[in-house]
């Protein structure tokens, strides 16, 4: 860098130069690429503001150290203000430019099982379950920006470590809400609190917990993770799953030509969320007998909800007749029992929602070809009102009709 920056003596130089140069320094050095290896790399930018001051760029380039992604070139830029070209700085404050290696990973389906707790019967080949392993290099984290470590640390090299998700953990019968900071609690079963120190038997070989991380709303939220090498020597491979890349200012399209062209590779490329998509496909036979039961089982408690109002009011025929015969409305008295008849239902969605929140949230469902978990979040509180207020208005609309059709003299005999 010293020797770049003194090769021009005076601060300012007028002459006319072709664009290559000036734009594309690197490229006088042939194949300066291949310094990052044959994996390639990815290009990270980004332009911290002025206001953050420096320390915000010093934090930057700390943590890129720490995830393993320090480069042999950084492009650092002092960006002033906005101007009115096309050209212009985007914003003010620094521009750093970093090249970093891609992501290469594995996927993969291992037999795992919690270590048993002292004094327990030893765990057998078949109380192992199928958990999603994901063998990562420390790059993995720039390309993956949802995942947040919680507790603990990442697996370090040549351990045989592994970090652990909350939805990979409840699929081993464990709770990482019991076990999350420093304690070494292990067991098996549905009580097992699971922490740093756990030891998780992966294919027969045990493994420690070093660290918990958290990913909601991906399917990294139910994975574990170890490092990519000790997964490949694990597991006798010597390919890759997939590399994954961060696109930044380039188009898909480019990395399609690049895998085009490159059949040794025998690779394809798509975008995250199509290969997800792709492997959820995979289970619309079990989303659809889901919703096909949601619908019988909300479809019976509909009907019953309404057939419970129209027993309830039909029964206050001679109070409903009561009340006309004192000058109320028809009107204002259906208006009374649809409100009331609306609080009562809202308020059971309400109590229904405290026991699911109690008894369901969070709870992980194991079947055949995989598992998945139990969510009650806000929306599915916000339908559970919603629904209760509808059933509300609409089962109270047989039983009133049956109270207000009657007569005066014909409700106050009844």
């Amino acid at each position: 860098n010293i020797a770049y920056y003194w090769k021009q003596i005076a601060k300012r130089v007028t002459k006319v130069l072709s664009p290559e140069p000036f734009y594309y320094p690197l490229d006088a050095v042939l194949e300066w690429n291949r310094v990052y290896g044959s994996r390639g790399f990815t290009q990270y930018q980004c332009v911290i503001p002025r206001a953050a001051g420096a320390p915000a760029v010093r934090e930057f380039m700390v943590r890129l150290t720490k995830f393993g992604a320090a480069s042999p070139l950084c492009v650092i830029k002092d960006c002033g203000p906005e101007g009115q070209g096309i050209l212009s700085f985007p914003l003010e404050g620094t521009s750093i430019a970093v090249d970093m290696a891609v992501s290469p990973e594995i996927h993969v389906a291992l037999p795992a099982v919690l270590a048993p707790r002292a004094g327990a019967a030893a765990a057998t080949a078949t109380d192992a379950a199928p958990a999603l392993f994901r063998g990562i290099e420390p790059q993995a984290f720039l390309v993956h920006p949802q995942v947040r470590l919680v507790a603990g640390r990442w697996p370090a090299p040549g351990a045989d470590e592994i970090a652990a998700s909350p939805g990979a953990i409840a699929r081993l019968g464990g709770d990482a809400s019991r076990g999350a900071g420093t304690g070494t609690e292990t067991g098996t079963g549905t009580d097992a609190g699971v922490g740093i120190g756990t030891q998780v038997e992966v294919a027969g070989t045990p493994f420690a917990v070093s660290g918990l991380f958290e990913a909601p709303g991906t399917a990294m939220h139910a994975e574990f993770w170890m490092r990519l090498d000790r997964l490949a020597q694990l597991t006798q491979r010597t390919t890759r799953s997939c590399v994954v890349a961060a696109l930044g200012d380039a188009e898909l399209d480019d990395i399609d030509a690049f895998t085009a062209s490159r059949l040794d590779l025998e690779s394809i490329a798509m975008r995250e969320s199509d290969y997800y998509a792709r492997l959820g496909e995979f289970f619309a036979p079990i989303r659809l007998l889901v919703f096909v039961t949601a619908v019988l089982i909300s479809t019976g408690g509909a009907l019953g909800g309404v057939n419970a109002m129209y027993a309830a009011f039909s029964s206050r025929v001679r109070e409903v007749g009561t009340l006309q015969a004192l000058g109320f409305s028809r009107a204002a008295i259906a208006v009374s029992l649809v409100i009331e008849s609306t609080v009562a239902c809202v308020a059971g969605s309400l109590l229904a929602c405290l026991l699911a929140l109690a008894a369901l949230d969070g709870i992980a469902i194991d079947f055949s070809m995989g598992s998945f978990g139990l969510a009650v979040d806000s929306t599915a509180i916000a339908s559970a009102i919603a629904a209760g207020a509808l059933l509300g208005v609409l089962g109270a609309v047989p039983a009133i009709a049956r109270c207000l059709v009657l007569p005066i003299p014909a409700a106050l005999r009844g």
